[in-house]
């Protein structure tokens, strides 16, 4: 960390003792704690997610002019007095994982704070996001995103799943909320809360998580079942979201059909239908399809012929490698479906003239900062707080997409 800790005085601090060596020595390291608010100055409440709230903050070390957000891991039951019921699953993939991996194009974890009974895990701040840059262009501008945000936004997203994948990590959550981008264009692949590691994992997927990726990007495979899946859900939600991007609006819009109980996963008939009408039946290029646990829910649907070209055009897609891309990263077969590695040497971007490091680079669009409020810039405590303001993503609350 790159700000000064505060001084502690040495006789505030109980030395561990013989008699209750534990007792002593938890008391000694609460002590030697340094508080969230005594390294931070809160600028304001961003939104709440599945698992906390966000707070965007400042370093008191006036040495130190970055920006931070600090997650809280919210406790079990909100107004009342904290009680420790442990670590949550995702709380402790994401500090796992975030400790471990570091790139250009994943958020990146400045340190992870223990205080009060709560976590709290402080992140370099980004301004944007891909849900609110699309959102300002759908209902603000009334205009597609230009080509050169989008290409260069695909290919750091692409560049950051090339390596989660490459250090054997699913990120199982990729979507436009999921997706920052700071004041100076660069992406960054946040929210670890469901990542995985699949090479040689303790126990299989299917039984640690039933239900993964949010429903509008959910890959085919899951959707019929799979008890076995490999980093390719994740290059499906990365064409869901290049798809997006193009035209705004969700591609595979269904209606959620939420699980009774933690055991039964329901057959999501409605985005099996939304997927089969842009890209068609799926029993032609998918013989394996038959093996699919949802396999004859399946055939019940309704069949159509693919339609993706003409969904591309109409989107305003006018270049031929985009579609190509697009294509391959929507493809039914997850073993024929582009990998992230091939991907970035997709000839969409390997002749391409204009793609930059930097998303914004030669753009005239400015996209507004993200806003915050004053409702509850008190990071302690447990009210939850007034809804007002905000924008979306991982820095805020789910859209109704969650």
């Amino acid at each position: 960390m790159k700000g000064r800790k505060p001084s502690i005085k040495a006789e505030s601090v109980a030395k561990p003792s013989a008699t209750n060596p534990l007792g002593t020595f938890k008391q000694y390291k609460d002590g030697t704690r340094v508080s969230v608010l005594d390294k931070y100055e809160i600028a304001g409440y961003i939104a709440a997610g599945t698992y906390g709230r966000v707070f965007k903050a400042r370093s008191k070390d006036s040495r130190v002019e970055d920006e931070y957000a600090i997650k809280k891991f919210k406790s079990e039951k909100e107004n009342e007095v904290p009680q420790y019921f442990g670590i949550s699953q995702s709380a402790c993939r994401e500090m796992a994982l975030c400790r471990e991996l570091h790139h250009e194009n994943l958020t990146n974890l400045t340190e992870i704070i223990l205080e009060d009974m709560s976590i709290y895990m402080v992140f370099d701040y980004a301004e944007h996001d891909l849900l609110q840059i699309i959102q300002y262009n759908s209902y603000t501008l009334r205009m597609p995103i230009s080509e050169g945000i989008i290409m260069s936004v695909l290919w750091q997203l692409l560049n950051g799943v090339c390596y989660l994948h490459e250090n054997w990590v699913m990120h199982r959550d990729l979507k436009p909320a999921n997706i920052m981008v700071t004041s100076g264009g660069v992406v960054k692949i946040g929210d670890l809360g469901l990542a995985r590691v699949f090479y040689r994992p303790l126990q299989p997927l299917f039984t640690a998580d039933k239900v993964v990726v949010t429903i509008w990007y959910r890959a085919p495979e899951l959707l019929l079942g799979a008890r076995h899946y490999t980093p390719a859900i994740d290059l499906w939600a990365v064409g869901c979201i290049y798809a997006e991007l193009l035209s705004l609006r969700p591609i595979f819009k269904g209606e959620e059909i939420k699980m009774d109980n933690k055991k039964t996963v329901p057959f999501q008939r409605n985005q099996m239908q939304k997927i089969f009408e842009v890209l068609g039946s799926p029993i032609d290029e998918w013989p394996e399809v038959a093996q699919f646990p949802e396999f004859q829910a399946m055939q019940t649907l309704k069949t159509y012929r693919s339609n993706l070209d003409g969904w591309y055009r109409k989107a305003g897609g006018t270049n031929m490698r985009g579609y190509q891309l697009l294509a391959a990263l929507l493809k039914y077969n997850p073993d024929q479906r582009i990998t992230a590695l091939d991907a970035l040497n997709h000839r969409y971007f390997t002749e391409a003239t204009n793609l930059s490091g930097n998303a914004f680079e030669g753009q005239d669009v400015i996209y507004p900062s993200r806003r915050i409020t004053n409702d509850d810039t008190d990071i302690k405590t447990n009210a939850p707080p007034k809804r007002s303001g905000g924008s979306s993503g991982f820095y805020a609350r789910k859209r109704a997409r969650n």
